[in-house]
């Protein structure tokens, strides 16, 4: 419903260009195919999937080799395996590589908010210390007792010479 009412306020302005409906690119989300190859990327580097990928090319092979001659699908040189496995890494660089470089990006992004953070800290850092040495100075023109005594007593001798 929102949605609807979306498109019709986007018809009605005139100062907006219209957004076309009809494309031949596929439409999808860029965020989400993002995510998604980052958890097939994290995926494809665990232990797990390296137990079942070995697990499939065994069974593969020991199927092919010692199963029932009717029912072998893929004979010795394997190469309906060779076309999977390199299917499978045909799609898997493509998709480890745009998981990197949302990382990369990720780290980008982190670097400049530390590297912010880091300026905002030093500039802090600067203004104590300026504060700090204002207050020390201000503190040299405070009396401490043993100075009022020792004018105390100037003061006495003066007055004791009168």
């Amino acid at each position: 419903m929102a949605k609807q009412r979306d498109r019709d306020s986007r018809k009605s302005r005139l100062d907006q260009p219209s957004i076309s409906r009809r494309s031949i690119k596929p439409n999808y989300d860029a965020e989400r195919f993002g995510e998604i190859s980052e958890a097939f990327a994290r995926f494809i580097g665990t232990a797990r999937f390296l137990v079942w990928m070995t697990v499939f090319v065994l069974s593969w092979v020991l199927w092919n080799i010692f199963g029932p001659t009717g029912f072998r699908f893929d004979e010795y040189p394997f190469i309906f395996l060779t076309l999977l496995l390199s299917l499978q890494a045909s799609y898997a660089a493509p998709l480890i590589l745009l998981a990197q470089n949302r990382q990369a990006d990720r780290d980008r992004v982190q670097i400049q908010e530390d590297r912010t953070r880091d300026e905002r800290t030093q500039a802090d850092a600067e203004y104590l210390t300026r504060e700090i040495a204002a207050l020390r100075a201000q503190l040299e023109k405070v009396a401490t007792p043993e100075s009022v005594r020792e004018e105390v007593q100037e003061l006495l001798k003066e007055f004791k010479n009168l």
